[in-house]
């Protein structure tokens, strides 16, 4: 079980009274990960892989280590499959452009998808003549539950790569990626997992879920901003050629040629965000030690209370599946307010923060809810029942005295 309050001791902006429900965008960082970065800036800060002086040598050990970190949590077979990014949109881009395509391959995705893994591959369509296609959620369509089967129907032997979140960042429904994953699988085709909204909620295992890539991003699970991963199935390195090249990805440099060094270096151009990665380390220790499973548990227990309440409110819409089908993101409408209205009324009458727009998911707001955006809230280990509670009854005095 999470101890809820003694989590909170380590997020001071919760002292000011503001009750955050935004993160699904970002989430807070708590103080042993702020004090791991500023160590490195004030103990150690030197360039990775530059030097042999003290200073480079140990920031370039605790750089390595979260490497070894990253591939623990997502069950990786070694760090040399896990690049550093600066979050979840670098590593499918990574992906993207780095895949050896001809005309005529095959991408499959789904219309619930972040812009970040669905406008790159209507890019790769357009620049090398491969064709996109688009699975829609099975009836009722508002839930966004993914069927394995809808995918065997378009999945084919000219399928390339298969382009799938693991959590839909606005409806939060979880999808069925393994059993996907064996239909690509059994054609030939790479399986890529958009894992940003749930490798900071759920315990996630690469080698169950069957991928072959899968990206992160550090900065919705604790960690600072720009700080994320992706993973490369090990046998599947040699097939991405890297986003960029430069100092610290060459293993040898002749006149009129050159080689590039191993995974994962080949991948991380220039200098990277060492105190952002060494923070990210310090994130995923926080969590595990809070436990994954406590994790996941915990956000159900609230989202299940947010969602009963919320769907018992006369003019409020909620959206997506029943929450044993979703992880702790809740999307709804207020009547016919303005989903950006009901966020600034939340603010400024009772200090809660979420998010309203269609959250980098339009094709997913226009045709599945129908509507230009929504108000979304998100739960995670600092959030209680009690603010849960403050929330729905603030939602209840907007819909009674604002909405038609």
């Amino acid at each position: 079980m999470l101890d809820v309050r003694q989590i909170r001791n380590d997020f001071p902006i919760l002292d000011t009274g503001i009750i955050y429900l935004d993160s699904a965008a970002s989430s807070l960082t708590p103080e042993p990960v702020l004090e791991t970065m500023l160590e490195f800036y004030r103990q150690y800060r030197g360039n990775v892989g530059r030097g042999i002086h003290r200073l480079s040598v140990k920031a370039s050990e605790e750089y390595e280590r979260v490497h070894g970190k990253v591939a623990d949590l997502i069950g990786a077979k070694s760090r040399a499959e896990i690049v550093m990014v600066r979050n979840t949109t670098e590593g499918i881009n990574l992906v993207a452009c780095g895949l050896k395509w001809k005309k005529g391959d095959k991408v499959v995705t789904s219309i619930i998808e972040h812009h970040s893994n669905f406008i790159v591959w209507l890019r790769v369509r357009d620049r090398r003549g491969v064709h996109v296609e688009v699975v829609r959620p099975k009836a009722p369509v508002e839930d966004g539950i993914l069927d394995p089967a809808d995918f065997a129907k378009v999945i084919d032997d000219s399928t390339k790569l298969v382009a799938l979140t693991h959590v839909s960042n606005v409806l939060g429904v979880v999808t069925p990626v393994r059993e996907i994953a064996e239909i690509a699988h059994e054609h030939g085709a790479y399986v890529l997992i958009d894992a940003a909204q749930s490798v900071p909620h759920m315990k996630v295992d690469v080698q169950r879920v069957g991928c072959d890539f899968l990206a992160f991003s550090g900065h919705k699970m604790c960690a600072p901003t720009g700080s994320g991963a992706l993973y490369i199935r090990e046998e599947l390195i040699d097939e991405v050629e890297p986003l960029c090249i430069g100092g610290g990805t060459i293993g040898d440099v002749e006149f009129d040629s050159y080689k590039l060094d191993e995974s994962p270096r080949r991948f991380e151009a220039g200098t990277p965000d060492i105190g952002g990665t060494i923070g990210l380390g310090a994130a995923i220790e926080y969590l595990q030690r809070i436990g994954m499973e406590n994790i996941e548990r915990h956000e159900k227990d609230l989202v299940s209370q947010m969602y009963e309440a919320l769907s018992e409110l006369p003019k409020v819409e909620v959206y997506g599946p029943e929450p044993e089908r979703r992880v702790g993101i809740l999307p709804f409408n207020v009547s016919d307010l303005n989903p950006h209205d009901v966020a600034l009324a939340l603010d400024v009458s009772a200090d809660i923060m979420v998010r309203s727009g269609h959250h980098c998911a339009l094709p997913l707001s226009k045709s599945i809810l129908g509507k230009p955006g929504s108000v979304r809230a998100s739960v995670y280990i600092y959030n209680t029942r009690e603010e849960i509670n403050k929330f729905v009854s603030t939602v209840k005095e907007i819909a009674e005295t604002l909405a038609k």
